[in-house]
C-alpha cells in the first residue's frame, strides 16, 4: 500500500520494541520504544536521521559530555557519523519516531571508542 496511517503512540505501547514501519531504498521509518532508565551504547550511523518524540523524554549524550533534553513534540536532527546516546530518563515509557536516510540493509552502526560495527540497526 503506497500510503499507510497509523496512530505512533498506539503503536508503540503495542508492540513495545523497534519496529520498522517503512523501508524503501531512499528512506526508512521506525517506532523506538525505551521502558524507565533503558539506554543504549554510544554509537554514530552512517546515514542522516531525525528522532521526533512522541511520549516520554529522551537525553541524547555526546561524547563531549553535552547532553540535550527532549520532550513531546521535540525533534532531533543527526548528521551521519555524528556519536550519541540516547537514554529514557523520564519515569514512563519513552515512544519515539526515528527516520533515516536510505535502506535499513545500507545502514552501519558504529560504536564509540572501538569503531567496532554493531549489527543492530
Amino acid at each position: 500500500m503506497p500510503i499507510e496511517v497509523f496512530d505512533t503512540k498506539a503503536f508503540g505501547h503495542e508492540t513495545k520494541k523497534r519496529t520498522v514501519v517503512m523501508d524503501t531504498n531512499r528512506f526508512h521509518v521506525w517506532i523506538h520504544y525505551y521502558q524507565p532508565d533503558q539506554m543504549d551504547e554510544m554509537h554514530c550511523h552512517n546515514q542522516d536521521q531525525t528522532f521526533q518524540i512522541i511520549e516520554g523524554e529522551l537525553t541524547m549524550n555526546f561524547p563531549d559530555g553535552g547532553k540535550a533534553v527532549l520532550t513531546p513534540g521535540m525533534m532531533a536532527t543527526i548528521t551521519g557519523g555524528s556519536f550519541y546516546q540516547l537514554h529514557n530518563t523520564g519515569g514512563a515509557p519513552l515512544i519515539m519516531i526515528g527516520t533515516r536516510s536510505g535502506a535499513t540493509a545500507n545502514t552501519v552502526k558504529v560504536e564509540h571508542g572501538t569503531g567496532r560495527i554493531i549489527n543492530d540497526r
